[in-house]
Order: structure tokens, then sequence, then C-alpha cells
């Protein structure tokens, strides 16, 4: 029976071969990408996909062949969120050995090249996206040759990532159903970005909320946030400018709810007898709030811990379907709802 051998390591000259550039012109493109123009480099990245080469291996952990790295692609690094999950994937990947290197892609939009070249020249391991995009442009037939990789909290299906996330629509539709419930009918909605997948869930668990209580869906009591204080802040201020002004409030985020509390403390508004608020991911903060915020509690530890795992199977060499894993949230009934008054909440 004939042996079968693996196949050879890539090497610098195939990948300068599929370029169709020099060696040194590749050793530069790698090491000192400043020194060749941006065409060049493209070409030579692009070819050290397609060949799968591995320049740093020599360095890497020379009995499994790993540099025991994690990067974590953080969408905003200021976003108090996002800090549960990444202690859950941190402690999970020391248990193991492994190191983290965290990547903002909110305040470093010129590390596009750095992100991408860790990953080509595999000086780390594997990936967590706690975003629902890749921090640079890779088709998926190029994906196929970068190191492994899932994504925590968002939801993508164009992307076929292995994915640790709650279900988002039915989180804000029980959100929303609870405003219903304590006799609210005029309930806006404080919404993230459009491009972002698990704001466009939340979204339609608002919308289907109220079509299910047989609700008109106003367009104007859908304002679009960035998910910051001041956002929210100015999605109230807009809100109570209509000539009805909702008297309930249904936020994609903890601090827009915070930052919608606080101008509504400014307008004179009472929280909650004049404004119900619901916000979304119980962050700690949302425990200090006055009064304390009604909110969505997603498992953040959890998410994270289980993404690592997901991560850790695939660097063991085990097969991962790509997917959804759910995990449960539920909703932290606290003092900033209460059931609507006679004067027709």
């Amino acid at each position: 029976m004939e042996q079968k051998h693996p196949p050879a390591a890539a090497t610098m000259k195939d990948v300068a071969e599929n370029a169709g550039v020099s060696t040194a012109t590749v050793s530069r493109a790698l090491m000192s990408p400043e020194k060749v123009s941006a065409a060049t480099r493209q070409k030579v990245e692009q070819a050290v996909v397609a060949v799968g080469y591995s320049p740093h291996a020599i360095t890497r952990n020379a009995r499994r062949g790993e540099s025991r790295t994690i990067l974590v692609i953080v969408p905003d690094i200021c976003d108090p969120f996002f800090s549960e999950i990444i202690r859950g994937i941190e402690v999970t990947a020391a248990g193991e050995g492994y190191l983290v290197l965290i990547g903002d892609c909110a305040h470093q939009n010129q590390q596009e090249t750095t992100f991408l070249n860790l990953m080509l020249t595999r000086q780390i391991d594997g990936m967590v996206l706690l975003g629902s995009q890749l921090p640079f442009d890779a088709s998926v037939e190029e994906q196929r040759n970068l190191p492994p990789m899932v994504m925590a909290n968002e939801f993508a299906p164009e992307m076929s990532l292995p994915t640790v996330h709650i279900d988002n629509l039915t989180a804000a539709f029980e959100a929303v159903n609870h405003l219903w419930e304590l006799g609210h009918r005029r309930i806006a909605c404080v919404a993230g970005p459009e491009a972002m997948p698990l704001c466009h869930y939340r979204l339609q668990g608002y919308v289907q909320a109220l079509r299910r209580h047989g609700m008109t869906v106003d367009p104007r009591y859908i304002v679009r946030g960035d998910f910051t204080f001041e956002a929210g802040a100015a999605a109230l201020k807009q809100l109570m400018l209509l000539p009805q002004p909702p008297q309930a409030l249904f936020c994609h985020s903890d601090i827009m709810a915070l930052g919608a509390m606080a101008q509504a403390k400014t307008l004179g508004l009472r929280i909650p007898q004049d404004l119900s608020l619901v916000g979304f991911d119980d962050i700690e903060l949302s425990r200090y709030s006055d009064p304390q915020l009604t909110t969505v509690a997603q498992p953040r530890y959890a998410i994270g811990r289980e993404a690592m795992l997901l991560l850790l199977e695939q660097l063991q060499g085990r097969r991962v379907s790509n997917g959804s894993r759910l995990l449960d949230s539920e909703l932290k009934v606290r003092g900033s709802t209460t059931r609507a008054t006679v004067r027709g909440k």
C-alpha cells in the first residue's frame, strides 16, 4: 500500500511565482510593507493566501506548530458591553496556554494591513470576531486559507462561521411585550446601526411584538443610534417633539437607554411614571442607574467562553460545524418600567 506523505509546506518562492515578483520583493512586502507599493503588497498578500504560505513557522511552538496566540476583533473597545465577553475568552484561552491580542476596529481603522498580516503570516493561530465583519477584505475562498475563526455575539450567516449568540429577535419581542403587558401603547424604539445584523433582529422583534397585538408600526417612533449615550439622548429629544410623544421606550442597548434616561430627566420627565424604559445587554452600569434599568440580560461571559471553546476545538484538529449556538437571555425587570397610568399610556 502506497504511503501518503503530507504536502510540502509552501515556500517564499511559491509566493513569488504566484504573485509574479521576486522573492526579495515578497520578503520586503511581508517584513517591511511600507517599502513596497500598495499594489505590490496586495499581490503578495493574495499570493500568501493562495499558496498557504506560513513564514513564521520556525518561531512557533516546534512540537505543535503553534504561536499560542489568539486575535479578538472588537467593534468598539470603549463600549463596556464587550468587557465580559473578552474576559470569558481570556480566562478560557489562558487555561489552555493561549495569549489573547485585542484588535479595536472602531479606533484603529489604519490597522487593517496589520490584522491581515497577522493572519497571513500565521503569527496568530485563530481569531474571534465580536462583530459581523472581518477587519480586512477577504473572499470566502481566501478565508479557507486563513487560521480558524469563530464569531461571538453577532450572527452573519453569509460568512459561514461557527457562531455563539442569543436569539436577539425573541429577546426584543419579549422586552416590547413586557411594555405592552404593562398597558403601554405608544412604544418607541431606539435602534442601533442598520448595517449590524443584530440590530435588524432586535428591530424585527419590536415590530413583531406590536403587530402581534394589532398595533400599527409608526416609522416616526423608530430612531437610529450608534450605541452611545449621546445617541440615546438625541433620540429621546427627537421623539418627545412628536405631536404624540411615546410613553414607553425600547432601546437596542443599555448605553443608549441610559443616555435617554439622562435626557428624560433634563426634560423634566419622571422615570418610570412619565416614561418606561427598557434597555438591552445588562451591563453593570444598568444596575447603578436611578432607577435601575429594566433590560435584556445577555450571558456575556458564557458567550466569550463558548466561542473560545469552539475555536480550541478547531485548533485541536476537530471539525466544528458552522452556524448558530444559541445561549439563553433573560428579561430583568427593574425600576425603569411601571404599569401605565389612566392617562392613556
